[in-house]
């Protein structure tokens, strides 16, 4: 008879497509220990299926709007730092998209975001990202700068050709949660702009932009109030510091 270490060890190993065999094998066994291994197994199955489920119902505006050739998610990131750009995501998944995970990008690990992002962007139909400076948010105002950089993102999708994007649109409160294709916009958009501000803190390692990612945190307005802005901070934004 095996021992519950090694059944344990033959758990551990198992992909999800193998746990119901494991769970057939192992289900009679009487020893507590390897019972508590199968009731785990079940669990990773349930867990499992219930995210199978939500990503399920996460496609409602999907199927809803399926006559449409492609259906476009798009997320910003980045209105509300002191520092650095904002960034739009643009994503069309395909239509039979199973990427499970997908989520509002706040919500996720930045572990989970990334892994998200290499496995978005590899299975998307299209994706694109679009940025509006710094001086650009000064310029025009944070609202038409997102516009902006949305539209931007979405100009670069390759199936996209209407310019001015003058297609459908449809806006959706917390769609970052609530639609998959545009979690995964917002995953696209956050993963970039977190990659970005990090290069920045090497530029300007006294504001810990790789820990802040430009937000006011209190070691960021701290910095702000001893070295002044740097090139990449939004004035609009500072003005209050009295800058």
């Amino acid at each position: 008879m095996e021992s519950a270490a090694k059944i344990k060890e033959i758990l551990q190993a198992a992909s999800m497509e193998k746990l119901p065999e494991f769970i057939a094998e192992y289900e009679n066994d009487p020893r507590s220990g390897v019972q508590k291994l199968v009731s785990s197994a079940k669990k990773k199955i349930d867990a499992l299926e219930k995210e199978r489920q939500r990503i399920e119902n996460l496609k409602k505006y999907e199927k809803e709007y399926a006559q449409y050739t492609y259906i476009c998610g798009i997320d910003e990131v980045g209105r509300g730092p002191l520092a650095g750009p904002v960034v739009a995501g643009a994503v069309i998944l395909p239509k039979d998209c199973d990427i499970l995970y997908i989520n509002d990008s706040k919500q996720l690990s930045e572990k989970k975001r990334e892994e998200l992002y290499d496995v978005i962007t590899k299975e998307a139909v299209a994706w694109a990202v679009g940025y509006a400076s710094p001086e650009r948010i000064d310029e025009i105002n944070i609202l038409q700068a997102t516009y902006e950089a949305m539209r931007e993102a979405v100009g670069k999708l390759d199936p996209v050709t209407i310019p001015g994007i003058e297609g459908r649109q449809v806006p959706i409160i917390k769609g970052d949660a609530k639609s998959i294709s545009i979690g995964a916009a917002s995953i696209v958009a956050k993963v970039t702009r977190d990659r970005l501000m990090e290069q920045y803190a090497d530029v300007f390692p006294e504001y810990d932009f790789a820990s802040n990612k430009g937000y006011g945190s209190a070691a960021h307005i701290a910095a702000l109030k001893e070295y002044g802005p740097t090139p990449i901070h939004r004035h609009s934004f500072i003005k209050n510091f009295g800058f």
